[in-house]
């Protein structure tokens, strides 16, 4: 009981900091052109190399040979290029991956 107090306090006082320190940081000065730099670029990289440690481990010589996870991908891009929705295109990549991989191969 002890431990789980403790564990969820230093991770309450760690998102704390993290959130509080950019105004602790700069306080009312404006922000520096990297750092505004990196919030618009990081996001992407974050999300190409979740990408790319996702389907690091495909065989596309063994069945079903990649073809639920590059179906999912597509759908991600079809459904995020007409609707714009981030939380739709994951939503519905992970729904198609996981009906492709329980229910067809």
């Amino acid at each position: 009981m002890t431990h789980s107090v403790l564990l969820i306090a230093v991770i309450s006082l760690v998102t704390m900091a993290i959130r509080f320190l950019p105004f602790l940081i700069f306080g009312n000065r404006e922000t520096p052109k990297f750092i505004t730099y990196l919030g618009k670029v990081l996001p992407y990289a974050v999300m190409g190399m979740l990408v790319i440690y996702c389907m690091r481990n495909i065989s596309f010589t063994a069945s079903p040979h990649g073809i639920p996870e590059l179906v999912s991908v597509a759908l991600v891009v079809v459904l995020h290029l007409w609707k714009r929705n981030t939380l739709l295109s994951i939503i519905g990549g992970t729904v198609c991956y996981m009906l492709l991989v329980q229910l067809v191969f």
